[in-house]
């Protein structure tokens, strides 16, 4: 009779799917959501009553049509609106055989009303049923798809809630705003308002825009710890470029030879360096070359350099040595000779002022150095520092000498360019958030603009910005763009 009445009264499908991981494992959970689990629940479990709400209860779990024993696992039952969806849901915790999987997946199947959910549909569901916001909804997807500590941290404490407290906050403080402003257009002339309502406004919208712009002042730290740091290793071709990837990837990731120009492409590799989440990527050597090939190389490697968040210049520390023992320049003018064509410059066209970098830092990595003596050693070093160039790192890629310190100071650039994610006001993480954001400070600027000609266009500025705040939580327009943010999560989440 419930089938029947579930299938005739049109209410809205019940969803199932594998919640864990895909593959042989221990333990397979298996969820459903909708009107239609506890039913679920007891035609797989074959018992009378539900179990008790968010208790776990081991019991037998068979096919439903045919009653043949499919396995004997854990099931919960969690009706709504307690439960992650805002839904009645239900879980069978089984085997994790790929055979059992398919046995209770088909079950669920062969159910009237039920059906396989898509991508990102459960937590899409928590979201509509108001259980989570969107970016709480955006931690959600970005936990689950987090490989490192400091990814974990930040998707944490954005499913927690912290981002979109922040922007709820500045939502209210609009909101209020607002109010006060159209309360003053409709009921001045009434004498209604007290006298410095707008004035009040003037300085909320001031204060609003302040944090605003700072909130989006960051450098990227949350989208860069989102998806990961770009690394780029740069410099003239046989300084060991190569040399340095597979050292650092612990693998044969590109191809080593002592014949110049043998990296034509960009290799990555994707690491985890101290909890960090950065993209490592091998570039051709920078060189003169009328060979067609290697100059689409050079343009890649060139490209690369301008998309880099952190550059690390690797050089020949042997024969920069030679050159500036050899050199009737001093060394600090060698040195800029020698690097003028391999670090990125900054708007001022000053290679030496990334030694204080501010958007894109940079390592020299000097190679080879088990081919040199003590004393050339520290001369580069000191060379180094009097041309105040980027920090310099002596390192052997053959020996593998000098490779902790230096990963020690690339953690320690990664540090500055992310912070800690539970540290401080929480990061904006995705392109869409700083989209929005952009368009509530210009929208406040319309505001502060029209104050003194139009009171009705400064009032619609304050409209527009409240949107796009609400549009990054959810609260206003978001049904355009909801599919773009769930169809990047896995099946069963």
């Amino acid at each position: 009779m419930f089938w029947r009445s579930y299938c005739l009264g049109g209410h809205r499908n019940t969803i199932f799917a594998l919640s864990s991981g895909h593959g042989k494992c221990g333990v397979a959970v298996i969820r459903t959501s909708g009107p239609a689990s506890g039913e679920a629940l007891l035609c797989l479990t074959g018992q009378r009553e539900l179990p008790q709400p968010r208790c776990v209860t081991l019991s037998k779990i068979a096919d439903p049509t045919s009653g043949e024993p499919l396995d004997r696992g854990l099931v919960l039952w969690f009706p709504g609106p307690r439960s992650f969806t805002g839904e009645d849901c239900s879980e069978f915790h089984v085997h994790g055989g790929p055979a059992v999987i398919a046995g209770v997946l088909q079950a669920l199947g062969h159910l009237p009303g039920l059906r396989l959910a898509e991508a990102g549909e459960f937590t899409k569901r928590a979201f509509q049923n108001g259980k989570v916001d969107l970016t709480e909804a955006e931690g959600i997807g970005d936990l689950v798809h987090a490989e490192t500590e400091a990814q974990r941290r930040q998707a944490l404490r954005q499913m927690a809630g912290d981002l979109g407290q922040l922007y709820n906050g500045w939502s209210q403080n609009l909101l209020r705003a607002l109010a006060h402003v159209e309360a003053y257009i409709d009921f001045s002339e009434d004498d209604n308002v007290e006298e410095g309502t707008l004035s009040q406004v003037d300085v909320a919208v001031k204060l609003l825009q302040d944090e605003v712009a700072a909130h989006l002042q960051d450098s990227r730290r949350g989208e860069r710890l989102r998806s990961g740091i770009q690394m780029v290793l740069a410099g003239p071709t046989n300084a060991g470029k190569s040399s340095l990837l597979n050292m650092i990837c612990q693998r044969p990731a590109a191809i080593v030879s002592p014949i110049a120009g043998t990296t034509r492409d960009v290799v990555e590799a994707t690491l985890n360096i101290g909890g960090y989440p950065v993209v490592l990527s091998d570039t051709a050597g920078l060189r003169e070359s009328i060979d067609s090939i290697e100059q689409e190389g050079m343009r890649r490697t060139q490209q690369r350099l301008d998309q880099a968040d952190l550059v690390v210049v690797v050089i020949d520390s042997a024969e920069l040595s030679g050159e500036l023992s050899s050199g009737d320049k001093g060394n600090g003018d060698a040195l800029q000779c020698c690097l003028k064509n391999l670090i990125p410059v900054t708007a001022d066209n000053n290679p030496s002022s990334l030694s204080r970098p501010q958007h894109r830092p940079c390592i020299l990595a000097l190679n080879k150095v088990d081919l040199l003596e003590p004393a050339a050693r520290e001369s580069l070093l000191v060379a180094c520092r009097d041309a105040e160039l980027p920090q310099a790192c002596l390192l052997s890629c053959r020996t593998e000498e000098g490779l902790e310190s230096f990963l020690s100071v690339i953690k320690e650039n990664l540090e500055k360019m992310c912070g800690d994610p539970l540290v401080g006001a929480p990061s904006l993480t995705q392109t869409r958030h700083r989209l929005h954001l952009v368009g509530c400070l210009e929208a406040l600027a319309q505001y502060r603009h029209y104050r003194e000609q139009d009171l009705v266009l400064a009032a619609e500025g304050l409209r527009t910005a409240q949107r796009n705040l609400g549009k990054i939580t959810g609260k206003v327009g978001a049904e355009d763009i909801l599919d773009v943010i769930f169809r990047d999560f896995c099946i069963g989440k």
